[in-house]
């Protein structure tokens, strides 16, 4: 993939940086969205064609999978226009306690290239996420950004520690997922 097509997804991009995506690093850009909330992009090289990995992450049952956190995820209805309605749970802990939290979401894809996910309802006042796929090389760069403010008042610096220090962790698992699962 040339430097042009990877400016497209906001990064600024370099052989460094691509030679470290090739290597198995997950690059990060966070950012502050409200107070209470925070927002993230991560980047990361999957060796396997988009078609294969695009089969896999719009399988939403196996986020749980994916995810340590996610303890259920379930496709429960899908409307006119394939727009899919998910449902997904999680409980994470912090401190000195677990937050469960649980959400609704209207799931738009746009076929191999992006998936687009609106919160309906849910424990966060507010949540969005875009996963955006892209061929580099002999694989797929998987760009995925997310911005969520939870409902319980903590403050975004702690809520953009805990997505540096996890979500490297959760999307390198993913890619062992996506990898261990090739068709």
């Amino acid at each position: 993939m040339s430097n042009s097509n990877l400016k497209s997804l906001d990064i600024p991009w370099n052989q460094d940086k691509q030679r470290l995506l090739m290597q198995g690093e997950v690059l990060l850009q966070t950012r502050s969205h409200t107070n209470w909330g925070g927002a993230v992009t991560a980047w990361m090289y999957v060796p396997l064609i988009r078609s294969n990995v695009w089969q896999q992450i719009t399988d939403y049952p196996r986020w749980v999978h994916y995810f340590p956190d996610i303890t259920k995820s379930e496709v429960i209805s899908i409307s006119r226009g394939d727009v899919k309605r998910l449902y997904q749970a999680a409980q994470k802990a912090f401190f000195f306690f677990t937050a469960q939290v649980e959400i609704y979401l209207s799931v738009v894809e746009v076929l191999g290239q992006q998936v687009q996910f609106r919160m309906e309802r849910g424990t966060f006042n507010d949540f969005h996420a875009h996963l955006e796929l892209k061929d580099m090389g002999n694989g797929t760069l998987l760009a995925y950004t997310v911005q969520a403010t939870p409902n319980i008042p903590i403050p975004s610096i702690f809520i953009q520690q805990a997505i540096n220090l996890e979500l490297p962790a959760n999307l390198c698992k993913m890619r062992q997922v996506l990898c261990n699962n090739k068709s």
